[in-house]
């Protein structure tokens, strides 16, 4: 007899933003399914004060409000996103400036994504899924401190070695790390770039602004965070450079507030302080299929990309939706995981290709690549519906 798959054994690997959706969407949505999360972290290690930022997109924080687990006060709305890009290229295209403006009131939306720390919504997502647990432990089981050191392929499941062997009929890989950190999968490429993060405090500046700036080096991105406790306008800073050519690493805090200063647009308000900043080597790392037998990859752990489009958890999420909807609608795992594999396919592929197209493109040194740039920007900045478009796909993948 076929067994169905809201009968199945689950195991998820990773107890960070998607394995804990995943886990809470599977607990919803299949009411006979047996869900065990594993994550090394011990049960009494804070989360909440894990400051490293996040940028969710609104098919994100909608997946997050249905499930009771989006923590609104803490999170601050994106309205308008502004791209473009530092001269010299062209200044304008068609009479109007070489940028693209995406605003929320023009997608009929109240906010195109929201900005939070990763404590802010780990935390949330945590509790909620020990309550989950607590009120329905004969199918719901949540093991901190225990380290997956293995999973191995078994007839009809996979075995998975946390200390103590048990085997599952799926199990969901959902912790990948940062680059540098990564075992190399199937696609893999070193953009020997890297990323300088931190946040910054702005006069001037616009609530819900969200800044993308081309520039010579490579993107640089501002992402509008919550009001700080003194009032002070504060954004998170993502800012990409060569890594072998490095304008940042050499200055002290008041240069770099001067070269940001130079850099960003006037919309972007002026830097005013920039906090301490800690470097990330970049690279793309994908595997080929999220599938592998029994064993499913998400999130970083099936695509870890550049952050020039900001998809990385995003694609995460929409991987967790998908899969837990392909195995309510199929009969049989395996025929799930194949719908899962089909349906994910344009979404992250297109995602792959765009963030590594653009994160390559600043490596390119031919004349005009710049003012190729800018002529792009600026045919979007004037096409309404390919605009839209991009705003759609922003907000909520290819689907």
């Amino acid at each position: 007899m076929t067994q169905t798959t809201n009968e199945s054994r689950i195991a998820v690997v990773g107890a960070g933003p998607a394995g804990l959706t995943l886990a809470l969407l599977a607990a919803r949505r299949l009411p006979q399914a047996q869900v065990t999360v594993f994550d090394a972290r011990p049960a009494d290690r804070d989360v909440s004060a894990d400051a490293r930022t996040l940028a969710l997109s609104l098919g994100s924080v909608q997946l997050l409000e249905r499930l009771l687990a989006w923590p609104g006060a803490a999170a601050q709305d994106i309205t308008e996103v502004h791209v473009s890009q530092v001269p010299p290229g062209l200044a304008s295209f068609g009479g109007l400036p070489a940028m693209v403006r995406i605003r929320a009131g023009e997608q009929a939306v109240s906010r195109l994504g929201a900005v939070l720390s990763y404590g802010a919504l780990v935390a949330p997502l945590q509790q909620a899924w020990l309550q989950a647990c607590a009120a329905r432990p004969e199918r719901l089981r949540m093991r901190f401190g225990t380290p997956v050191a293995a999973l191995k392929p078994v007839s009809g499941g996979v075995e998975v070695d946390a200390g103590i062997v048990d085997t599952f009929d799926l199990a969901v890989v959902a912790e990948g790390g940062v680059f540098a950190e990564q075992s190399r999968k199937a696609l893999s490429h070193d953009y020997r770039q890297r990323a300088w993060v931190g946040q910054v405090t702005l006069q001037g500046g616009r609530r819900g602004l969200a800044i993308e700036r081309f520039t010579r080096s490579g993107p640089l991105a501002l992402l509008p965070l919550p009001p700080r406790a003194d009032g002070a306008m504060a954004a998170a800073l993502v800012w990409c450079v060569d890594a072998a050519d490095d304008p940042v690493a050499p200055l002290d805090e008041h240069q770099r507030v001067l070269l940001l200063n130079s850099l960003l647009p006037p919309d972007a308000g002026a830097v005013q302080t920039v906090s301490a900043l800690q470097a990330f080597d970049l690279g793309l790392n994908a595997e080929l299929r999220l599938v592998q037998g029994r064993t499913v990859r998400i999130g970083n752990a099936a695509q870890t990309l550049h952050p020039v489009a900001g998809q990385g958890l995003n694609l995460g999420l929409r991987d967790a939706y998908a899969l837990v909807q392909a195995l309510r609608s199929a009969d049989g795992l395996d025929a799930a995981l194949r719908r899962l594999e089909l349906k994910r396919a344009i979404d992250r592929w297109s995602a792959i290709a765009t963030t590594d197209f653009l994160a390559r493109s600043f490596t390119w040194r031919a004349p005009g690549i710049a003012a190729l740039r800018s002529a792009g920007l600026g045919l979007l900045g004037l096409v309404t519906p390919v605009r839209t478009r991009l705003a759609r796909q922003m907000m909520f993948g290819l689907r």
